[in-house]
């Protein structure tokens, strides 16, 4: 039976699973939740920076993304920081939805998938 690591978990997520070589991200969102949905976008991709480089990968390993936008309207400002954090990597599989999150304050939500090394 393969190995499930579970990484930086509590009662109710780990924010990282790695199963057969691929990397499981949990849904990120913003520390700063005053920014804008672009601003949002940026702290959360940072976020992934470093969990990625946590197990050992990079935004260049990304196979998955779905991604989660409270106003589908600010889906132009969300997708320029994306291809700037991007910065000429080959994107994934990606989509983006329109979602009522728990929390108002909440723009936007980034699950990722990624190979390991």
């Amino acid at each position: 039976m393969a190995k499930i690591e579970r990484h930086q978990k509590d009662e109710k997520l780990s924010r990282i699973v790695v199963h057969k070589g691929t990397i499981y991200l949990s849904g990120l969102t913003a520390d700063d939740r005053k920014a804008d949905t672009a601003g949002q976008t940026r702290q959360i991709l940072q976020k992934a920076d470093a969990l990625l480089k946590s197990v050992g990968a990079d935004r260049s390993r990304l196979l998955c993304a779905q991604i989660w936008l409270k106003d589908v309207a600010d889906f132009d400002a969300m997708n320029k920081a994306w291809v700037v954090w991007l910065d000429g990597a080959e994107p994934p599989a990606r989509a983006t939805v329109g979602a009522s999150f728990a929390l108002p304050d909440i723009r936007v939500e980034i699950q990722l998938t990624a190979a390991g090394s």
